[in-house]
């Protein structure tokens, strides 16, 4: 499924135009991207499950062409993680 298609299942599950879903997806994706942004920043949504920002330390690497070592720089990146109500969706049996 792209935006397109969520956007579209959004509307009608919603019972609003596409033009309100899309406003309210852009919004929930600059909320998070926003809350992630601060210290400690983190979105919990239960049963759907959590945003939060994983920390990942400065490491050593290996440049595929050349073999060559090279300084991975440590960040920062968006991590998702399940809820249970969620997990318990995606295995129901069918």
């Amino acid at each position: 499924m792209n935006k397109t298609e969520l956007v579209a299942a959004m509307a009608d599950k919603a019972g609003i135009s596409k033009k309100d879903a899309d406003k309210a997806l852009a919004a929930f994706i600059d909320v998070v991207g926003t809350e992630l942004t601060k210290k400690d920043g983190k979105v919990q949504l239960v049963g759907f499950g959590t945003f939060e920002v994983a920390q990942r330390a400065a490491r050593t690497g290996l440049n595929p062409l050349t073999k060559e070592k090279i300084k991975i720089k440590a960040s920062k990146a968006p991590k998702f993680k399940a809820g249970k109500a969620l997990k318990d969706k995606v295995n129901k049996k069918k």
